[in-house]
C-alpha cells in the first residue's frame, strides 16, 4: 500500500506542475515516435514544458526525440503531445516508460494516439507504408502493470481483447481512403532493442504473426487500456526485415524514410481528430 501511495503521489505531483503552467483540459493524448515529431508544429501551442522540468518524468536520451510536452489545440481538440518518448533500451522500466500516459489521463485525455517507426516483416509491405495497428505482441520481457495495483488507476486484470479501438481503426481507414493514402492493417511486436534483429529473429517474429517490429509502444498501450483510454496506434514502416533479402539498416536511412512517410501519418491523425 505504501508503494501504491508513493506512485500515486508522484503522479499527482507531475500533473499538478503541468496544471500550474497550463489551464486547459486535455481531450486527446498523442505520442510521437522516432522521426515523427513534425506533427507538433501543427499544434496551436499554449504551453511547452521540457521533460526535465516535470517532476518524476523520465528524460529522452535518443537524439531524434525532442523531449518536450506540448499542450494546446489541434483540429479543435485540446491536446497533450509527447514530442519524443522513452524506451526500454534507455534503461527505463516498463512502468517508467508508461508513466506519461498516466499523466495524460489525469489531465483529462480519454483517447491516446500513439505512433512509432517500425521495421516491416510482412513481405507485402514496403518502406514508407503506414500501418494501422490492430493488435500487438509483447516481447519486451516486462509489463508496466507488474507490482502492486492501485485501483484508483485501473483494474488488477485489464481485458486486452481490443487494445486498439476498432472504432478508431475504422475511422482512420475512412480518413485514409478520403485522402488517397494506402494503409496496411497489422500486428506490431515490441522487442527490447537497441540492436536491430538478426535474420533468424526476423524469421521468428514473422512466424509468430507479427507484421512490423519496433522497440516501443506496447507499455504505453497497456497502461492506456488499464486506464480506460481508447487507443489508435500507427506505425510508419521505415525499413524492411525480410530475412532472405536483408540489407544493412542505418539510423540515417530510417529517419529519412520516416520523414518521407510522416505527412501521410499526419494527414490520418488530423482527419481522425477532426472527426472525433
Amino acid at each position: 500500500m505504501e508503494l501504491q501511495n508513493e506512485e500515486y503521489a508522484k503522479l499527482q505531483e507531475s500533473t499538478s506542475e503541468i496544471m500550474r503552467r497550463w489551464c486547459g483540459h486535455a481531450n486527446v493524448g498523442i505520442i510521437l515516435g522516432t522521426g515523427l515529431g513534425g506533427l507538433a508544429e501543427r499544434i496551436e501551442t499554449e504551453t511547452i514544458i521540457p521533460y526535465n522540468e516535470i517532476p518524476h518524468f523520465p528524460i529522452s536520451t535518443v537524439e531524434s526525440h525532442a523531449g518536450r510536452l506540448i499542450l494546446g489545440r489541434l483540429e479543435g481538440k485540446s491536446i497533450v503531445a509527447m514530442q519524443g518518448r522513452f524506451h526500454f533500451y534507455e534503461g527505463y522500466s516498463a512502468r517508467e516508460i508508461a508513466f506519461p500516459v498516466r499523466v495524460m489521463k489525469e489531465l483529462g485525455a480519454s483517447t491516446l494516439i500513439v505512433s512509432n517507426a517500425a521495421g516491416g516483416l510482412n513481405p507485402q509491405y514496403r518502406a514508407g507504408d503506414v500501418m494501422l495497428i490492430e493488435d500487438h505482441i509483447n516481447l519486451l520481457g516486462a509489463n508496466p502493470l507488474i507490482g502492486p495495483n492501485d485501483n484508483r488507476l485501473g483494474d488488477r486484470f485489464p481485458d486486452m481483447s481490443e487494445p486498439y479501438s476498432k472504432e478508431l481503426i475504422k475511422l482512420a481507414r475512412e480518413v485514409a481512403l478520403k485522402n488517397a493514402i494506402p494503409t496496411q492493417l497489422g500486428v506490431y511486436v515490441s522487442v527490447p532493442g537497441p540492436n536491430l534483429e538478426t535474420r533468424a529473429e526476423y524469421r521468428f517474429l514473422r512466424t509468430i504473426g507479427a507484421d512490423a517490429v519496433g522497440m516501443s509502444t506496447v507499455p504505453e498501450v497497456i497502461v492506456a487500456v488499464h486506464s480506460g483510454m481508447r487507443v489508435l496506434g500507427i506505425s510508419v514502416i521505415t525499413d524492411m526485415g525480410l530475412p532472405d533479402a536483408l540489407e544493412p539498416a542505418s539510423l540515417e536511412r530510417i529517419l529519412k524514410n520516416a520523414g518521407e512517410a510522416e505527412p501521410k501519418m499526419n494527414a490520418i491523425i488530423l482527419g481522425v481528430l477532426r472527426a472525433l
